[in-house]
């Protein structure tokens, strides 16, 4: 049974208002026109908008309504008209249009009419009371968090962005919670706490994301080192973003350049600053000690090069998630150590395989694989003929044919597929499901899509079959190459000669999407 929808916010902060009801299950599907919009706009072209519904780059300024344009292009006389757009107007759609002017100082937007955000906070509002699922929930909150950041109001501001990211992640969708992570992290910039603002940035920049998104999440990674001092590690970012979407974003173009000088600046008087973390530095985990031969035999040796654990062992498997697998000289089985070297299980298993979402793979070599835990308990007792590891809660596995299991050891993909070929459209193979829950199947030589839950997104009808950001390419059998939507439904027709002209013809389909982090 579903929880109850959320209660109907006042327009009181945040803080002050009673607390949501918890988040309802994830197949709960979206109903607010405001997820239409989202998704409408996703997959139109520009010829198909009218000009209110294009991007600033596809319209003059004499078809763009006041709260579209800048505040540069913007006079005094024209407040008057903003507040009755914020008024009147749908507020996600005029944040969504909505150009934003950085202070060259601090590299954070500037508010020149405090009112028209109240107004459209009041109506966020107005919106969250008649929400009824997640989807609408997250994407609500995290926008009122932004309006509320931008009026200065950093507590109400937090409070709605962890509340978004809950709803978010309950969701299991991989793009609506980087959204949420990123608007986050956005406010904790703002408040000064950079070391979780950095570790949500970086853990919302997946591969798997559009680029136009993963170049967002790095310009403001990069006004997040700005701010403290990280220059060279802010020009790295500011980069990547340029790397992602420079050539086909010119409103990116500026804002880089803009805050490159301001980088400039700052190096003249304070210098570069710290030497740039590595991913793995601001995720803050560890790093553990790595196999290291002393002679013949195996331990371990600390970042230093020093041995953490000593060299008693014939071979060592490299520690995941805090455990490893070592095999003494006098034995044919491997045993499982922790980061201290202590004898978590002893000498059981003759082919086993590192630790993943908490789990192992490992077998007998007659029974076939079955999976245990940290403690050595078998939780996945199948005996499968080939596995593959677990992520985010699954793992393929094969038995008659191809399917996966979860963590409990339910089948939830069955094992009927005559394989997994997941490739992603940056040409990336995936090793069973993507971060975003999704996987390639094949069967006879056709390729379908399945989802982590089993439920079949496209039939294995396709020749060939790649996983875009927001669409699926597929090849018709005589060449060429088109597109379906997330629900399989035809976006693109099979007319192009390659994927690439599909994936070209995708941007410009997406031409206006500005995601407002």
């Amino acid at each position: 049974m579903s929880a109850p929808p959320v209660s109907a916010p006042s327009a009181q902060p945040a803080s002050a208002a009673s607390a949501p009801a918890v988040p309802t299950p994830v197949g709960q599907g979206p109903s607010a026109a405001g997820e239409r919009h989202e998704r409408a706009q996703e997959q139109r072209g520009p010829e198909q908008r009218s000009p209110e519904q294009r991007g600033p780059e596809q319209r003059g300024p004499e078809q763009r309504g006041p709260e579209q344009r800048g505040p540069e292009q913007r006079g005094p006389e024209s407040r008057d008209v903003d507040r009755t757009s914020a008024a009147q107007g749908d507020p996600e759609q005029v944040l969504a249009a909505y150009r934003w002017r950085l202070d060259p100082e601090t590299l954070r937007e500037v508010v020149e009419a405090p009112e028209e955000f109240r107004t459209i906070r009041r109506r966020l509002t107005e919106k969250l009371g008649a929400a009824v699922d997640n989807r609408s929930r997250a994407r609500l909150l995290s926008l009122r968090a932004v309006v509320s950041r931008l009026l200065g109001e950093l507590d109400d501001a937090l409070a709605d962005g962890r509340l978004a990211l809950t709803y978010a992640e309950a969701t299991g969708e991989l793009r609506r919670t980087a959204v949420a992570q990123a608007r986050l992290a956005h406010v904790l910039r703002w408040r000064g706490e950079f070391v979780e603002a950095d570790r949500l940035f970086a853990e919302a920049n997946s591969t798997e994301l559009p680029d136009r998104l993963r170049a967002a999440l790095h310009e403001h990674a990069g006004r997040s080192c700005y701010d403290q001092g990280r220059l060279m590690e802010a020009c790295h970012h500011f980069e990547r973003a340029l790397d992602l979407r420079g050539d086909g974003d010119p409103e990116l173009q500026a804002r880089i350049r803009l805050s490159l000088d301001s980088v400039a600046e700052r190096v003249a008087e304070t210098g570069f600053g710290p030497y740039p973390r590595s991913r793995d530095e601001v995720l803050e985990r560890d790093r553990p000690p790595v196999p290291a031969r002393d002679g013949d035999l195996w331990g371990f040796a600390d970042p230093d090069g020093d041995m953490a654990i000593a060299a008693e062992y014939a071979e060592a498997q490299a520690f995941r998630e805090g455990l490893a697998w070592v095999r003494r000289p006098e034995t044919e089985r491997w045993s499982l150590v922790d980061l201290a070297g202590a004898t978590v299980l002893g000498p059981t298993y003759p082919v086993v395989r590192p630790f993943s979402d908490g789990l192992a793979w490992v077998s007998d070599g007659a029974s076939g694989w079955v999976a245990i835990d940290a403690v050595g308990e078998v939780v996945v007792p199948h005996g499968f003929a080939d596995v593959r590891p677990f992520h985010h809660g699954v793992a393929v596995v094969r038995r008659e044919g191809w399917g996966a299991v979860d963590r409990n050891g339910r089948i939830v993909v069955p094992t009927r597929y005559h394989g997994f070929a997941t490739v992603l459209a940056d040409g990336r193979y995936v090793d069973g499901f993507t971060d975003e829950g999704l996987a390639v199947v094949d069967v006879a030589g056709r390729r379908g899509v399945v989802d982590r839950t089993g439920k079949v997104l496209v039939p294995p009808a396709h020749p060939a079959l790649v996983i875009h950001p927001v669409a699926f390419l597929v090849d018709d059998g005589t060449g060429h190459w088109g597109a379906l939507d997330r629900r399989g439904e035809p976006l693109i027709e099979p007319v192009h000669r390659d994927r690439d002209e599909v994936v070209a013809e995708i941007e410009r389909l997406l031409v206006d999407t500005h995601p407002v982090l």
